[in-house]
């Protein structure tokens, strides 16, 4: 059902099957239905988007076809990225991505000289262009929030996204995309939505993240650091992220790793927008092999070749970056996708610390039936490592 110039860059880009949710939702999508879709992290949600409204573009100088809202700077940047890898073949497609923490001006420039037909970007930015006339979402056809449920349970951020609908055309098609979805939200996500596909794959309760293998070690704060320059040591990897609770933490984190020789990186919340797209992207580029992060990477940002994820620190809810009160298990899910994308082996090592961290993980096993086991002497990296 796809455009040839589609799938040849599909092809280029080694994806050789699709996923389980791309298989239900590409095809409702290609029919310009609503749609509504739920499936875990590295499950390919992106590309159900991406490629369904690539194929539907009809591409006009000057006319916004497809508005793509998500909740962080970096997850707007990978979703414009995902566009131009996949429209490579196709003509005359041009896409723009627009976040705060840049002038404005420079967005208002580039609308006016590259007259995109895709925009994604953060809803605060989306609706400051809007309102100042440089932003034209009169033509829209296709509006998508990515990760819903983060945009749609803060209010205020809820109230943007409303007022941006509000601006685009009424027979638009409505796709919205999550991993985790409160019961409570559904109704708001529906209430966007004309008679939609509702798409849910795999069992929330459950976490089964094929070919992931997660573990705990259970050991004293101070002992941290050592059983983490240990794991580096001993483990084979392409990619590392280590989460931490704190921005702090993972700066001193990082500035110790990079002590004892270890190639790494920090991200956090509080850094300058250039800053945190430049380190981003140096990851990305696998110009470095280890990012250190708070909760700001835990959620819908896909490296491909990540294949280990690290708890320093588990997702108990005492986070500086856990904004509109997610849950840590979910949080603990988000994480742990980073190295559990679609068709990969990855690994999953979290410290356990403290009483709350004890609780957080026996929330953790409960709520996804999950066995997680202590952490075995050795691993063979076979078990964790795609050839």
């Amino acid at each position: 059902m796809l455009k040839p110039e589609i799938l040849r860059s599909i092809v280029d880009n080694a994806f050789e099957h699709p996923s389980e949710v791309q298989v239900q939702a590409i095809p409702n999508a290609l029919l310009g239905v609503d749609l509504l879709a739920q499936a875990k992290s590295g499950m390919g949600k992106t590309a159900v988007f991406v490629l369904s409204t690539l194929n539907q573009l009809v591409p006009k100088e000057g006319e916004v076809s497809v508005l793509v809202l998500c909740h962080t700077r970096e997850l707007a940047f990978q979703i414009g990225k995902e566009y131009e890898r996949f429209s490579k073949y196709l003509g005359g497609v041009k896409t723009l991505v627009v976040f705060g923490g840049v002038p404005e001006a420079q967005h208002e420039k580039k609308l006016q000289e590259e007259k995109p037909q895709i925009v994604v970007g953060t809803p605060g930015r989306v609706f400051s262009l809007i309102q100042k006339g440089s932003l034209d979402v009169s033509h829209v056809k296709h509006f998508i929030l990515d990760e819903c449920d983060k945009m749609l349970e803060a209010l205020d951020m809820r109230k943007t996204v409303q007022d941006i609908f509000l601006k685009t055309p009424h027979d638009k098609q409505v796709m919205m995309f999550s991993a985790t979805m409160a019961k409570e939200l559904r109704p708001v996500c529906l209430k966007f939505m004309h008679e939609p596909a509702e798409i849910s794959v795999g069992d929330d309760s459950k976490l089964t993240l094929h070919g992931l293998q997660q573990y705990y070690v259970k050991l004293k704060p101070e002992e941290k650091n050592r059983k983490l320059a240990d794991l580096l040591d001993a483990l084979e990897f392409n990619q590392v992220v280590i989460f931490v609770s704190k921005q702090v933490r993972a700066r001193e984190l990082d500035k110790l790793l990079q002590e004892c020789q270890f190639p790494s990186i920090h991200i956090h919340g509080n850094m300058k927008q250039e800053e945190r797209l430049a380190r981003y992207n140096a990851f990305r580029k696998f110009e470095a092999r280890i990012l250190v992060a708070t909760n700001l990477f835990g959620r819908g940002i896909d490296i491909e070749r990540v294949n280990v994820v690290i708890n320093y620190d588990f997702p108990n809810g005492e986070e500086e970056e856990s904004k509109n009160s997610e849950k840590p298990d979910d949080q603990y899910l988000h994480r742990v996708g980073r190295a559990g994308r679609f068709g990969t082996k990855g690994l999953a090592i979290s410290f356990i610390s403290s009483p709350a961290d004890e609780a957080a993980l026996a929330r953790v096993q409960k709520r996804f039936e999950v066995a997680i086991e202590e952490l075995p002497d050795t691993i063979d990296p076979k078990t964790y490592m795609t050839q």
